[in-house]
């Protein structure tokens, strides 16, 4: 009885065994879907979208599709441009209703003009396209396709949100991940049609703005400042941050390149005339710990330009506005006031979330360190300058040519015999490493343990002992060539060791040249007509004007170590 069981169970699993096969293989293959029937709107039908009724509807219906095997067939409506291949990336899809089982779609002219917008159709304009039914079943598609033309309302829409995506953006090119734009206001109070964001972009890659996070959506891209729908990925030219405005109402946008945000005022060493940076964080993020010596009121500026400060939104508890915008969006400011003294973390928050800050105390700041007598900067072990002190601070006005091979240390004696100070990280490192004037800070340590450089660079140091911390500067250069000066080329030179700048680029005969680095150096010849000669910056240089022919050069510049004088020389390649 046991065996005649046993048996009978192996042969009802091999039949559910072979049905199941069966079943697969007709899943996979073995079977047909027929498309649909369009019933309507018949082939080539022309609609003009009222934009008066704009809920008036367009109805898309269709006789069933059959499944040879009679299995489950669900329906969605796709739209494509005129000619497509197929509808594998259609312009919008939009499955009927019932779990995709009704065999028709309605869909309202405010819809239809929207997505028509959203892939780049002009107002007003007839725009021919092709429609179809998607029928599927399991693993199978059937389409049934015609054309259609829709007459566009005759208003443009416009977007009441914006995101930047790209490879040049923080979000790494995912649009689910875009970056918000922040949406001003106008002077009555109410949101205009500008949007801005601040953030960092990598140079040589490309971004557009959405108006949604997601397909389908409004898409912007342009070149020289002039926004256009639909159009071409915008390319960045120079790595860095950047606030990046946008204006829907005349297609425009606008770049301002952040070199950094800075504290400056009271509070701070050096009160008005200081300026203590703030370092990227990003996310439209800068943040920094800053030894607060004094109760007052302060600022932030960005690039050492007045002309571009955040200050306290009047009754607010920590927002702050452009100072020079606050009054096209209808709010009044103030400086920001700090009462503590001490080491505090000085935050500004520039993303869509609101423009606010924070001053919080810094409780991982360093034991104050005792302040020496003199001050000397050694490269493996043999003192290469002596700082100026004046209170706690050493400094040197000379820019110190740095190598990324040699170890440093600085040392309270010229033999290096005395107390040894150190920094955490290396000197030079920026997250804007190719702007014209990169500054940053290292925090100071009282042991012996090497100072690195990040590569070869001429920096200017300021060691302050009542912070702890070690304040550099450099430069990068360019060179500036013209015939029109408003049509001007510049061209970034490359450092090389010690404080020369060079570049292999096809000069212009005839063409006005100097070395530059906006606009704390402008740097021009006494000799301007040779190939080789002395530069000065200031007044005291002219452009130079050396090349006759028109060709390849090797433009080096070499300066002394204030960058106030040197030499260049052209050697045609």
């Amino acid at each position: 009885m046991k065996n005649i069981k046993k048996v009978i169970a192996l042969l009802i699993l091999a039949v559910v065994a072979f049905s199941c096969e069966k079943d697969n293989l007709d899943a996979l293959g073995n079977w047909d879907l027929i498309a649909a029937v369009i019933e309507q709107p018949a082939n080539e039908t022309s609609i003009v979208l009222n934009e008066a009724k704009p809920n008036e509807t367009v109805t898309f219906s269709w006789l069933p599709a059959k499944s040879t095997a009679g299995y489950a067939i669900t329906y969605s409506v796709v739209f494509d441009t005129l000619g497509s291949a197929g509808f594998d990336t259609p312009i919008m899809e939009i499955p009927s209703s019932n779990g995709g089982k009704d065999l028709s779609v309605s869909l309202s002219f405010e819809k239809i003009n929207e997505f028509l917008s959203y892939s780049g159709y002009s107002v007003n304009d007839l725009a021919t396209i092709s429609w179809a039914v998607k029928a599927k079943s399991l693993d199978k598609v059937a389409y049934a396709q015609n054309k259609i033309s829709f007459k566009r309302f005759p208003t443009e829409l416009i977007p009441t949100k914006l995101y930047v995506s790209g490879s040049a953006t923080e979000n790494n090119n995912v649009l689910s991940n875009a970056i918000e734009m922040q949406r001003l206001k106008n002077s009555s109070g109410t949101f205009s049609n500008i949007h801005e964001v601040y953030t960092s972009l990598t140079a040589g890659n490309t971004y557009k703005f959405y108006s949604e996070k997601s397909l389908p959506s409004h898409q912007y891209g342009g070149s020289n400042n002039k926004l256009v729908k639909s159009g071409s990925p915008i390319t960045v030219k120079e790595s860095g941050q950047y606030r990046i405005s946008v204006n829907l109402d005349d297609n425009s946008y606008t770049l301002l390149k952040i070199d950094r945000w800075s504290v400056v005022g009271d509070p701070i060493n050096g009160g008005w005339g200081g300026d203590e940076p703030l370092t990227y964080q990003g996310g439209g993020i800068w943040k920094a710990s800053i030894m607060l010596t004094n109760p007052g009121n302060f600022v932030f500026r960005a690039n050492g330009n007045w002309d571009y400060l955040l200050k306290k939104v009047t009754g607010s508890t920590n927002k702050v506005i452009m100072e020079s915008q606050a009054a096209a969006q209808g709010a009044s400011f103030q400086d920001i006031n700090s009462t503590g003294i001490g080491n505090y973390f000085v935050t500004l928050n520039l993303s869509a979330t609101g423009y606010t800050y924070t001053i919080e105390i810094d409780n991982t700041a360093p034991a104050t360190i005792v302040t020496p007598n003199e001050l000397y900067l050694l490269a493996n072990g043999v003192s290469i300058q002596k700082f100026t002190k004046s209170g706690d601070t050493f400094s040197s006005p000379n820019f110190i040519p740095l190598q990324s091979s040699v170890n440093y240390t600085f040392n309270s004696q010229e033999n290096g015999f005395g107390t040894s100070y150190s920094i955490n990280g290396q000197l030079g490192v920026s997250s804007s490493p190719d702007g014209d004037k990169v500054t940053g800070f290292n925090l100071l340590n009282a042991n012996n343990t090497a100072i690195k450089v990040a590569s070869d660079r001429g920096l200017r140091l300021s060691i302050d002992f009542s912070q702890a911390r070690v304040n550099w500067t450099y430069y990068n250069f360019k060179l500036f060539h013209w015939q029109v000066y408003d049509n001007r080329d510049e061209y970034t030179m490359t450092y090389q060791h010690p404080n020369k700048y060079t570049t292999t680029r096809t000069i212009n005969a005839n063409y006005e040249m100097k070395f530059i680095s906006p606009w704390d150096f402008d740097i021009g010849s006494s000799t301007p007509n040779t190939m080789t000669g002395s530069l000065v910056n200031g007044s005291g240089g002219s452009n130079l004007k050396p090349v006759t022919t028109t060709g390849s050069y090797k433009v080096t510049i070499t300066l002394n170590d204030t960058y106030q004088a040197g030499t260049y020389e052209y050697i045609s390649q």
